[in-house]
């Protein structure tokens, strides 16, 4: 099955419409193939830092920050109280979206990504140096609720600054590729703080809880001079170097998204629902579900993330390549379907109480959901036209992520609130979100713009 070429920018004023008919590019950019891989490749290690951070509040959510940060309330109170803590960064990634969305569409892709990388690798390193409630108290769950927020407004400029640079440095029939490239940045991210959280978790549980955690939270600091010294080695991209030159920038792009592509915004929205909400659901919540339902050793979830994280790097690499042949629209559909149909499966495997059931359950749930996830920041980018790229990128992904980020805490407190004895909540969670997606990637297919300007290989 081939791909249709994508269709042609859209009219200012009619963003929202379907594209007219084809018409050749106005400007041609040449690229050297090894200059995008480079562009990519910076990318993709300030992502990976971006969710080593991320990742590590959750998994931190789930294994420790109830007893630290909420030990006045009885232990199924301060889970949820952890939990809704981890959730509070979800709502600040919108706001933070439409910050450096603004700033990205405006001064550039650039600064706005250096911006964004240096504020998250402070937020997740100040975690480490934060006080427990037993030395601070009230004071330091406020503290933790604080940094989180400051975490949440990073997050939602980096993704989709870091996709936009990525795809706008790259030739049209090699986007998705390059855009996949991004993604690896999720499951290293996952491999790294899981990894740095299975190490510190052999340590002696009074050890752990009186300072081991915090080292985790304390290696973003060096990470962050890597990152940063990689990303101040990138050019600006060669899109947004044409918008400055032609003056076409919108005065507030963010704002533009919201009243003349408002359609095309909650398109983005639901394709991008299953790889940020789904993995939540199979991660955040099966650890913490694992460890405090279940009443197994935490470190099987732990694990069992970590060999997820593996198989997330081989689908995303693999399903890259695809949508360059049939499109990230019909992948998008094609991976919520299939999530869609083994929600039921996984999750019983997982009641099972079998490690190695539990294992294979997260590794393919992962797997699924990681089919829309490779692909979501190509589609996401070719909803947009360039002048609101970042910010329709950015605002697309973190709405998702604000509608997605409380699906642990909502999951966890339904099972509390009705003694279930088995994760149902979780599964029609997953269903619903899973069908969302497939139909905006479906629709989403039909919807993809061209650039006036276009790159190719030098």
């Amino acid at each position: 099955m081939g791909v249709s070429p994508p269709h042609t920018p859209l009219e200012e004023n009619d963003v929202t419409s379907t594209p007219s008919a084809e018409a050749p590019p106005q400007t041609t950019v040449k690229v050297a193939d090894k200059d995008v891989r480079r562009i990519a490749n910076a990318a993709f290690v300030g992502t990976a830092l971006e969710w080593y951070d991320y990742y590590l509040f959750g998994t931190a959510s789930a294994l420790v920050f109830s007893r630290l940060f909420f030990s006045s309330l009885d232990p199924t109170a301060g889970v949820l109280a952890s939990l809704a803590t981890f959730g509070v960064g979800f709502a600040a990634r919108p706001i933070g979206a439409f910050i450096f969305g603004v700033l990205g569409d405006r001064i550039g892709r650039r600064p706005t990504l250096i911006m964004t990388i240096v504020l998250i690798g402070i937020a997740t390193g100040l975690i480490g140096l934060l006080p427990t409630y037993a030395v601070a108290g009230l004071w330091a769950p406020a503290l933790l609720v604080i940094v989180r927020l400051l975490q949440g407004l990073a997050v939602g400029g980096e993704w989709g600054g870091a996709t936009t640079m990525a795809i706008e440095h790259a030739p049209a029939k090699k986007r998705a590729r390059y855009a996949a490239l991004v993604q690896i940045g999720s499951p290293v991210g996952t491999l790294l703080s899981s990894g740095a959280f299975a190490l510190v978790l052999l340590l002696p549980s009074a050890t752990f809880d009186a300072w081991g955690w915090r080292i985790p939270f304390l290696l973003a600091f060096p990470m962050l001079l890597v990152a940063l010294f990689i990303r101040l080695k990138v050019e600006e991209s060669p899109v947004f170097e044409e918008l400055l030159k032609s003056d076409q920038r919108e005065k507030v792009p963010a704002l533009k998204v919201f009243t003349k592509a408002g359609g095309r915004l909650v398109v983005a929205v639901a394709a991008a629902f299953l790889g940020v909400g789904g993995f939540y659901v199979m991660n955040t919540f099966v650890v913490s579900y694992v460890a405090n339902n279940l009443g197994m050793d935490k470190q099987i979830a732990v694990n069992a993330t970590l060999v997820a994280a593996v198989v997330q790097i081989v689908v995303i690499v693999l399903f890259g390549r695809i949508a360059e042949k049939i499109g990230p629209g019909r992948v998008t559909m094609i991976g919520g379907i299939a999530t869609a149909l083994a929600a039921w499966p996984l999750f019983w495997l997982i009641d099972t109480r079998s490690p190695l059931a539990i294992t294979l359950a997260v590794a393919i749930g992962i797997a699924l959901l990681t089919v829309t996830y490779a692909v979501t920041g190509a589609l996401l980018s070719e909803l947009f036209p360039a002048q609101l790229r970042y910010s329709g990128v950015s605002l697309g992904y973190n709405i998702a992520g604000a509608l997605s980020g409380f699906l642990p805490l909502i999951a966890a407190g339904v099972i509390s609130a009705t003694g279930a004895t088995t994760a149902t909540p979780a599964v029609v969670i997953l269903v619903i979100i899973s069908l969302i997606t497939a139909v905006g990637g479906f629709i989403g297919e039909k919807l993809r713009v061209k650039d006036d300007t276009a790159v190719e290989s030098a």
